[in-house]
């Protein structure tokens, strides 16, 4: 990751470098940034409130408008009366599954949703090596006793090249026995975590929901991470409300934009849900904050489609108009990410200046990294199409899976 450090900018009066190039299409290195090793955090602080906290000035503030530099356990004094902190209680699923051939050759199988159809224990996966594990090929649990299949390797999913275009790419896997998942299923973490994690419960949030593997996620909510049952309460003594959503998040969120043009990224679709107890609260709300881009996500999709629950394949950029969310409590992204494109479309361009300031100052980069609290400008509320006289469209049937 060795590109140039985020450019200065003098706020987001004025198109971006996005905006200005969307005819032509934007180049997605319009979104890189140098991201030193170094600063990649490996571990997670303890404890989880402890992670600093870049505030920054709010999107379209004069030019030199300095950040502030506090930690997570200061997010409570940032929130005022009629807040709403939504969050995502997504779990993270365990389904890192480490297995091995007839032959004896290990392979691994990364549990992603549910395919297609229902069929149970069928699943979308990314098998390794996928060369060496042909359609049927079966595979068993290190050491069980018994010559039991625990995962079949099956074909590619709908769309993808026979033969696979990647073969380390997605497959569909048949769970022969899906008692596997609970009993010997590790926690995922992104490939440029090194550490192995003593404790898998730091990479699930504290308010993280009961529920079934189908209806978990392949990677976690990551600005969550940083919350702690008491600085909930303490939001909620400031008198913010809590509410939760439920997105479930995919591995292709964080992966970086592969087409040449942010307008080429083909999005990936994820499963969301906005609980119609929610929806009320940020209709009332004063401001809504969103702890993390899913939530983002999640509560723009419900705004734009008048679905509360269903799939959603919403690409934030540059352009798109913001109707809920009015504050953003999120990590610090990787370079050529749509995260990062979600995060310009909220906050500007001056997003390089917080990026820049918070490589200067030590600050820790990507899921066990450090936060920064962004706020969208005066008169950049909740939009017409969710308070007010204009209620949004009822929801409508949901969505069939895939």
């Amino acid at each position: 990751m060795s590109c140039a450090p985020p450019a200065a900018t003098s706020g987001d009066a004025g198109p971006s470098a996005g905006t200005e190039m969307a005819m032509e299409g934007t180049p997605v290195d319009v979104y890189d940034y140098d991201l030193p090793e170094a600063a990649i955090a490996q571990e997670p602080v303890e404890p989880r409130s402890a992670a600093r906290l870049l505030v920054a000035p709010p999107s379209g503030a004069d030019r030199g408008a300095s950040s502030t530099h506090l930690h997570i356990s200061d997010l409570p004094g940032l929130l005022r009366p009629g807040d709403l902190l939504v969050v995502n209680d997504t779990r993270v699923l365990a389904g890192r599954l480490h297995l091995v051939k007839a032959t004896g050759g290990h392979a691994e199988v990364l549990l992603l949703e549910p395919a297609p159809g229902g069929e149970p224990g069928r699943w979308e996966a990314l098998v390794r090596p996928g060369r060496r594990l042909p359609p049927g090929t079966a595979l068993f649990e290190p050491g069980a006793t018994g010559n039991a299949t625990s995962v079949v390797v099956e074909g590619w999913p709908d769309g993808t090249p026979a033969g696979g275009g990647d073969p380390d790419g997605r497959r569909i896997v048949h769970l022969a026995d899906p008692s596997i998942v609970e009993r010997a299923g590790e926690v995922p973490l992104p490939p440029y975590i090194h550490v192995r994690l003593d404790r898998p419960d730091r990479y699930q949030t504290v308010f993280a929901a009961a529920r079934p593997p189908g209806q978990r996620s392949a990677a976690a909510p990551t600005a969550g991470l940083h919350l702690t049952p008491e600085v909930l309460a303490a939001c909620r003594a400031a008198g913010a409300g809590v509410a939760t959503v439920d997105l479930v998040i995919g591995l292709d969120t964080f992966r970086p934009l592969a087409a040449p043009t942010v307008e080429a990224h083909v999005m990936h679709s994820e499963r969301y849900r906005v609980p119609a107890a929610t929806w009320e609260a940020c209709r009332a709300a004063g401001r809504v904050v969103a702890v993390g881009t899913t939530v983002v996500r999640a509560l723009e999709s419900a705004a734009a489609t008048g679905e509360l629950e269903g799939r959603t394949d919403l690409f934030i950029r540059p352009g798109f108009e913001l109707q809920v969310v009015g504050a953003l409590l999120t990590n610090f992204h990787l370079p050529r990410s749509s995260l990062l494109v979600l995060v310009e479309a909220f906050y500007g361009p001056a997003w390089r200046d917080r990026y820049a300031e918070a490589l200067a100052g030590g600050y820790r980069f990507l899921s066990f990294g450090d936060a920064m609290f962004l706020e969208r400008g005066a008169g950049r509320g909740i939009g017409p199409s969710v308070r007010g006289d204009r209620r949004p469209p009822p929801p409508g049937p949901r969505r069939p899976d895939r």
